[in-house]
């Protein structure tokens, strides 16, 4: 694909020159209709603006307020969209290291990992699976927010201190997404829907994307039932280079005598699997929710709601990687492998190698490849979200209510992650690394060539079938008791207990027509020409489609058995108990209280890898949290806040249990059934100035001392590894407790500054650090005691103008590098990206609405190192994102 230079600047001169021309034509319908005399009415984003200050203003404790019609206003297709422009929440594209597909996935707060914060849907907890193969394995607990699409919406309240009446489990924060109840509506009938197309540019695909909404209820407003349905398609391309593998130099490697010939290589860090990928998928979110309520009497309304979420998220992948590791080794063998021609070390990495590009004479070069082509296909993988939910709301008396809550949600993960790995023949080649500031440059003689290794060149294919199923049923009941205190002007208590219960299904792939070395006899055969639209990597180089792979797959392998070292089975129950007491007296309000908490953990995964022995552990613990939040009028237009609590977090179920093993770099990680809790002791502070109408500035200030933070220790263990065929020693890595704080820094800025025009700007600064020395942690082993999730930096900016008829809207949202967890035993830091996105709209009539939306329009490029930028991990680019629609309501 050829592109010009400024490319990248294009969308976004676009967007402001789009945004220019809107405000001048939306200006001069203004000045029309006040020459008409017509009066102007404030809807649309000033008016959400101002509800959602106003929610804030009013609150007792911290929290911040997404309205629909906040959604509505910008390019938002998930619930995360959304949270991402908020200070204090920082989102990620990517569940794991993956390195994001254009789409926000995860998110979290206070510059901690995803599953620190807690996601509630209605006030009660929300299941979700996993598509990508590595999260389905390593069973997280954060929610997949690509499931909820944001026409869901209602409103979102983003709670960034704890009371007793929160359910635990979001150690940093908690974010309830509230959905439209039936009653709520205004008219008898209502009905919504639209219709849009989206323009993903890098695959140059078009998909419609369909959502509706219809809402009834009686004359007499105690019945109503509304239903809302979506069928939302993409396509998605992503294009990059990936550094799998990173290793230093060491006399395992030395089959060539390069090393005893060169000692100035020992140590250094080279990289042994060096690819460009090509991924390409076709997503389709469908589902909708069903909410039924019924006030049966003035005191008495029942709700009783359903929601169903699928993603398709079929997928494939070709990545075709030089492979020094190969040619230095020769299959690990005796025999002797191939010098390098040439190289150069810069500090501690290998920064360029060459080899020859003819076999030396005095070798035997037919077990040796300069290439391994992985040729992946994942068709049917999939993610779910459901629940079902009854609410009951009973005022026994002007003085006591109560509010009852019980249901159960479910999530699945499922992929079936096929792969035809072709080693190429020896045509030697090259290596040049720039660090992270631009793709490496790759050289293979007759890369577009189809050669085959002459031994074995399907030997590292593979086939896996994983499944993932997480449940939780819940019960819990409240109740309110308002008294004629002074003081104490209300109290609340309930109590709460769930069973949660977490599985991992892994059949292996077994291979029915083997050749004599054990791979498979024959590959597929079906070719297609992979080109890449990033500079410097390889192109015009051939692979497999994933339909022959498909087709291939169907011939030669059969589900048959269960690897049942990779398998789990997880139970946790859980019982809370709660007391809080309201205070409003004067300038000051707020609430203090304590929950009770106890959790039981019951952990089984396997010892072996051909029947189910599984190991067993039980373990329990308790904890008291207690809160305290103040609120504190300092004038008519002035709020303080202070916030002080002890919260607490459940560690990941993949840190408890789950098992992964990489085969040819001989690493994995590993559960640990013993892990505590992570519990944290919090102190929030801020001001709040609300200077003007639909305008605030605020400041605040939080710390988080982590006193059982979950970090990565190494150790090595013996498994079987089924790419050599024998039994290996895995470095191996492994969840365990250490302590850890985070302090930081929230501003905020909103001013609606007139005339229909309107700006925000939040920035945020989160310092987080490992403050213990866990036995083989990178923060003991390197000094590098960084957190996961924690981006030093993040800031949003923002403009909007509207009128009755016109609106556009522009922003632009960053994150500093942060460190985003751990692959194949490297350290894997994401680094800083900003995004640019805009939307404009047109109402044509009161029930008809024009939209033109842009996700993504810089062009981003994604990267991520290893523990130093000369050490690259990854280059992405997932290009833009355009959408353009109707919306139309009666």
């Amino acid at each position: 694909m050829k592109r010009n230079s400024t490319s990248g600047l294009t969308p976004i001169a676009s967007a402001v020159a789009l945004l220019v021309l809107g405000a001048s034509m939306a200006a001069q319908a203004q000045q029309a209709d006040q020459s008409q005399g017509q009066e102007v009415v404030v809807t649309g984003i000033r008016a959400s603006m101002q509800q959602s200050i106003n929610q804030k203003r009013n609150a007792d404790t911290l929290v911040e307020v997404i309205t629909a019609e906040d959604v509505g206003k910008m390019p938002d297709k998930n619930v995360a969209d959304s949270l991402q422009r908020i200070p204090g929440v920082s989102v990620a594209t990517a569940g794991g290291t993956e390195g994001g597909f254009g789409e926000n996935d995860r998110v979290a707060m206070k510059g901690t990992p995803s599953a620190y914060t807690l996601t509630t849907l209605n006030g009660h907890s929300i299941s979700s699976g996993d598509w990508y193969i590595s999260n389905v394995e390593s069973g997280g607990r954060s929610v997949s927010y690509s499931l909820f699409p944001s026409e869901i919406i209602g409103r979102v309240t983003v709670h960034k201190s704890a009371q007793a009446d929160l359910i635990e489990g979001g150690a940093a924060g908690t974010v309830d997404i509230e959905t439209r109840k039936p009653l709520a509506f205004k008219k008898q009938v209502t009905a919504e829907g639209t219709i849009e197309g989206v323009y993903s540019s890098l695959p140059a695909k078009t998909n419609g994307q369909l959502s509706g909404l219809v809402n009834v209820k009686n004359d007499e407003g105690t019945l109503g039932l509304l239903v809302q349905a979506f069928d939302e398609k993409r396509s998605l391309k992503r294009d990059g280079q990936e550094f799998l593998w990173w290793d230093k130099m060491q006399a395992g490697y030395d089959s060539s005598g390069w090393i005893k010939a060169h000692p100035e290589v020992v140590g250094k860090n080279i990289s042994m699997l060096t690819g460009t990928s090509q991924f390409q998928q076709e997503r389709e979110r469908k589902g909708g929710m069903v909410d039924a309520e019924f006030k049966v009497s003035p005191n008495l309304t029942v709700d009783l709601s359903g929601f169903y979420s699928r993603l398709d998220a079929s997928n494939s992948l070709t990545n075709t990687m030089f492979t020094p590791y190969s040619m230095l080794t020769n299959g690990w063998s005796s025999s002797g492998g191939v010098q390098p021609s040439s190289w150069t070390i810069v500090g501690n990495t290998i920064t360029s190698i060459a080899f020859p590009s003819t076999c030396p004479a005095t070798l035997n070069c037919s077990n040796m490849s300069s290439t391994a082509t992985d040729n992946a296909t994942r068709s049917g993988s999939y993610s779910e979200s459901k629940f079902f939910n009854l609410d009951v709301n009973y005022k026994a008396s002007d003085a006591l209510s109560f509010a009852g809550k019980a249901g159960q949600t479910t999530g699945i993960g499922h992929t079936r992650d096929i792969g035809a790995e072709v080693w190429s023949a020896y045509n030697g080649g090259s290596y040049n690394l720039y660090g992270d500031s631009q793709p490496a440059q790759i050289t293979i003689p007759n890369s577009n060539q189809i050669s085959y290794r002459p031994t074995n060149p399907f030997g590292g294919s593979w086939a896996d079938d994983i499944t993932t199923n997480d449940k939780e049923s819940y019960g819990q009941i409240d109740g309110t008791w308002k008294s004629n205190s002074d003081f104490v002007n209300s109290v609340n208590f309930g109590f709460r207990a769930a069973s949660h219960t977490r599985d991992l299904t892994y059949l292996a792939g077994n291979f029915t027509n083997l050749n004599s070395s054990g791979g498979p006899a024959s590959g597929p055969t079906g070719l297609t020409t992979m080109n890449s639209s990033l500079p410097n990597v390889l192109n015009n180089t051939w692979a497999y489609t994933s339909g022959s792979v498909d087709a291939w797959a169907n011939q030669n392998v059969a589900f048959n058995s269960h690897s049942y070292q990779n398998e789990f089975n997880l139970k946790e129950d859980t019982q809370a108990a709660y007391v809080m007491a309201n205070y409003n007296m004067d300038r000051y309000s707020g609430n203090f209280g304590i929950r009770f908490v106890n959790t039981k953990e019951h952990v089984e995964n396997a010892s072996a890898n051909t029947v189910w022995h599984p190991i067993v552990s039980d373990n329990s613990y308790k904890d008291i949290l207690p809160s305290f939040n103040l609120r504190a009028d300092i004038n008519k237009d002035v709020v303080g806040r202070l916030a002080i609590s002890r919260t607490m977090a459940r560690p990941e179920f993949g840190q408890l249990a789950a098992l992964a093993l990489n085969d040819v770099q001989q690493t994995g990680t590993g559960g640990n059934p013993n892990l505590k809790p992570i519990r944290s002791n919090n102190v929030d502070a801020s001001v709040e100035w609300y200077f003007a109408p639909k305008s605030m500035v605020s400041a605040g200030v939080f710390v988080m001392d982590m006193s059982s933070y979950v970090t990565y220790g190494s150790y090595q263990q013996t498994y079987y590894n089924n790419s050599q065929g024998k039994y290996t020693t895995y470095n191996m890595s492994a969840a365990e407790n250490t302590s850890a704080q985070v302090k930081g820094l929230e501003l905020a800025y909103v001013q609606d500054i007139g005339h229909g025009f309107g700006v925000n700007a939040n920035y945020t600064y989160a310092d987080g650090k490992e403050t213990g020395n866990a036995a083989g942690s990178t923060c003991a082993t390197t000094g590098d005691c960084s957190m996961v999730g924690t981006s030093k930096n993040s800031y949003n900016l923002g403009a909007f103008y509207e009128n009755n008829k016109f609106n556009a809207r522009i922003g632009y949202s960053y994150r500093s590098t942060y460190l985003n967890g751990l692959d194949r035993a490297s350290a894997i830091y994401q680094e800083g990206v900003g995004t640019v996105s805009a939307s404009l709209s047109y109402t044509v009539s009161d029930n008809i609405t024009l939209t033109m939306e842009g996700k993504d329009l810089n062009d981003p490029m994604l990267k991520s190192y290893a523990s130093t930028p000369d050490q690259p991990r990854a280059f992405y680019k997932n290009g833009r994102q355009i959408y353009f629609g109707i919306r139309a309501k009666l």
